[in-house]
């Protein structure tokens, strides 16, 4: 699967074009973050980082409801590309544990975003709005507009914001300005 080829499935599935530009976004953020993360010498697959960017929200093209991301998952699957299945299935909110998978009427198992490429993914996808990449604060005050102060998914997402700006930070820096 080259990139050329991710952004023709989406078109093919029909994800509309404002689906596309919003992938697209994500992408690049993911990339980004991506590439810090990789300069800090931790290792992460940036193909991987840019196919499952681009494909996260191919479920859009049946739903825009929280089971896009399962609806994904099938897509892909049928694509015989499961193996980027995980991006659409663990993106949704900050990741989603099985019994409020449940209580959402999805299926009773861990939507959580396990590898770092999938993290780094979820976490770009919550920053960008559209097709314009925001800041942290921005979508947390976007997690709390939407859903509530108290919702489980604000600790998720502030739990993945502080591991993934950990993983950016550059080492060096780090250890001169400890001294």
């Amino acid at each position: 699967m080259d990139r050329e080829r991710a952004i023709r499935a989406l078109r093919e599935a029909g994800c509309p074009k404002n689906v596309i530009e919003h992938c697209l976004a994500v992408e690049r953020t993911a990339l980004s973050i991506a590439k810090k993360i990789s300069s800090n010498g931790h290792k992460i697959d940036l193909w991987l980082v840019s196919l499952g960017g681009l494909l996260h929200d191919i479920g859009r093209s049946r739903t825009h409801g929280i089971e896009h991301g399962i609806e994904g998952g099938k897509i892909l699957r049928r694509l015989g590309l499961g193996d980027l299945a995980p991006f659409a299935e663990r993106h949704i909110g900050s990741g989603i544990p099985a019994d409020e998978a449940k209580e959402l009427g999805l299926p009773a198992r861990d939507f959580i975003p396990e590898t770092l490429e999938e993290k780094v993914v979820t976490y770009a996808d919550k920053l960008v709005n559209k097709n314009k990449r925001g800041t942290y604060r921005q979508a947390l005050k976007w997690f709390k507009s939407n859903l509530g102060p108290e919702h489980p998914a604000l600790d998720r997402f502030k739990r993945l914001h502080e591991e993934i700006q950990s993983l950016m930070k550059n080492k060096r820096q780090f250890q001169e300005t400890a001294h």
